[in-house]
């Protein structure tokens, strides 16, 4: 029985430190997705409401400034390879917004 008990606590021990070597070094991983997932979110939402065609910052100059004309793209100036890119910045948000959500997830857990 005394080998036993000695081969438990010493795998208790051993388990123990790569657990917490282990989960110091994904959440250190996963303070870095996030601070990543953040920042190309933010960048990434700014290009997409800058390509849109009748962003809210076009309307706002419109108002506060009456005399000055600002042209706005219509519907007819898109092109198809503007679309393409417009729907691939979609994605790319949505999976920077997944990966920012697949680690808070894992920090939780």
């Amino acid at each position: 029985k005394d080998v036993r008990t000695r081969f438990w606590a010493t795998y208790g021990q051993v388990a123990k430190e790569h657990d917490d070597e282990f989960l110091e070094r994904n959440n250190s991983d996963m303070d870095i997705v996030l601070i990543f997932s953040g920042l190309f979110s933010a960048i990434n939402t700014a290009f997409i409401i800058a390509m849109q065609p009748n962003s809210t910052t076009t309307v706002l100059v419109q108002d506060t400034s009456p005399n000055i004309t600002v042209s706005s793209s219509t519907a007819s100036d898109k092109s198809p390879n503007g679309t393409w890119f417009q729907g691939l910045a979609y994605v790319a948000l949505s999976f920077s917004l997944l990966a920012a959500f697949g680690a808070v997830l894992g920090k939780q857990w």
